[in-house]
Parts: C-alpha cells; structure tokens; sequence
C-alpha cells in the first residue's frame, strides 16, 4: 500500500503556528531579506524608519496572545509558542457548503466513524493555495497588495473535487479525511504559482512541489491511515460516486482566493 500524502497542516491550527520575522518600515520598498541578499547583512537598527502608529494601531490583537490550551481546540498542540507580533497566515480557495453538501458529508462521517469513531467534522472548507506561514503584523497588507497584484489577472474558473483520499500532517499527528480535485488542477497550479513568488518576495516557505489539492471533511488526533484506507476508503469512495446529484454537487465555481492572517480576513476576487 503506497504511503498518503503528507497536508500542509501543523499539529495545531493553522493561526497557531508562528515564528520569527522580519519588519522595515512603512514606505521602504525593500521586503524582507532583500537588503541583506545585497549587502550580506540587516540595515543597523539606527537607519530603519519607525513604523507609523496609524499601521500599528490597525492590528491591536497582536498584543494579546492565545492560551496554550490543548483542551479547547481537540486536544491539538502547538507546533511554535505564541509569539507577540507574529502573525499566522494561510493563502486559500473557499468552498462553500450548501445544504446537499452537508448531506453528504454526513453520511460519509457516519460510515468514517464506524471506522475510527473520534473522527470529527471540519469546522469549514478551503482547499490550501500555501503552507501556513508567519508574518509580523506590519508586514500584512503589503503581502495581502502583493497577493492581489499577482492573482487579480487570472480567470475564475470550475473544479470538481470528488476523490476520496486519506492524509496526514507533516508531524503525522492528525489525520483527515479530503475530497481531491480531479478537474482543475491545472488552474490551482497556477495560482500557487502566483502565491510562491510572493512567498519568496517576503522570504517565506513555498508549497509543496506536487501538492494534492483538496477539501477536508473531518480529522482526528493522530495517525489513523491502516483503519481508514483499504475497505474503509472504497466504501466511502463509493457513497460519494453514487450520492444523488454528486457530479454537479462537487461541481465548484472557484471566484476568489482568501488569505487569513490571525484573525483577518482579506478577499482577492478572481477576474
């Protein structure tokens, strides 16, 4: 049996994840890491411009960090402690659930649980554009412009995501339950592609080289794969191909990308 494909999800959510960045300040046009790839090291902090209390004061969470508290988020731990002005990010394509979808889902987590019973129903759905990544805070809406600038050219476009498959997060700590796009995969290439060059731009992770893109149903804590996959996955693959209605159900009109950052959220309308 092949190995499942590793998610970009960390062992928390993904507004848990934080690490160090890099900041100038507001109207310095070089983005992180660019001054130091041409001078081999950072600016003094002497020659660096204050960021304008007028930006600062449009993030007043960032002051205030979450508590480590497994027991409030399924029993799912940090992969990074919280840090003061780090701010997880996430590039995403929503999917909207509509009433035939939830029906759906339902009966697919009744059969899933008869499997492995701790297996609960995500809270939303998105199919990811980038890995989770961290900025600081006055870093956000030149990432979100740059975002918009890249993908404002590119067509809204349909997809279809009705394949059953089975993951893990990188750390193998949570496992979820996807449906992958098997219609339209050329066109979310290009759109991570527009997203890794503003990674790069801002010095951060890209995604992964040959990502399975997909919307995930439901997860649990820990490495489930041996009960779900072999008859599990093809009973569950078979609930999905004879659902009323499924082919045009699972037939998604894709209109826009959306980047949360914490607890921002910023639409960037496909043309």
């Amino acid at each position: 049996m092949s190995a499942a494909p590793l998610v970009g999800y960390s062992s928390s959510d993904s507004e848990d994840e934080t690490e160090d960045g890099v900041g100038v300040g507001v109207g310095v046009r070089t983005r992180p890491g660019a001054a130091s790839r041409r001078r081999g090291q950072a600016a003094p902090p002497s020659q660096r411009l204050p960021v304008p209390d007028s930006l600062l004061s449009m993030f007043p969470s960032t002051e205030e960090g979450p508590e480590d508290d497994s027991a409030k988020h399924g029993g799912r731990v940090r992969t990074f402690p919280h840090e003061r002005g780090n701010w997880a990010t996430h590039v995403y394509l929503p999917y909207a659930a509509g009433e035939e979808f939830v029906d759906l889902l339902d009966v697919l987590l009744r059969r899933a649980q008869a499997c492995v019973p701790r297996l609960v129903r995500a809270d939303e759905f998105h199919l990811s554009l980038s890995h989770s990544v961290v900025l600081r805070h006055h870093w956000i809406l030149p990432f979100v412009h740059a975002l918009k600038d890249r993908v404002a050219s590119h067509h809204r476009f349909v997809f279809i995501a009705n394949r059953v498959k089975i993951y893990t997060n990188q750390e193998k700590t949570r496992t979820f339950i996807g449906l992958e796009v098997t219609s339209g995969h050329a066109q979310f290439l290009d759109l991570v592609a527009e997203v890794d060059s503003v990674m790069e731009e801002f010095d951060l992770t890209t995604f992964y080289q040959d990502p399975s893109f997909h919307v995930s149903l439901a997860w649990c804590v820990g490495d489930v794969r041996p009960q779900l996959e072999g008859q599990c996955l093809q009973e569950l693959q078979a609930i999905v191909d004879e659902f009323e209605d499924s082919e045009l159900l699972l037939r998604v009109h894709a209109q826009q990308v959306r980047c949360k950052s914490g607890n921002k959220f910023f639409s960037l309308p496909l043309k």
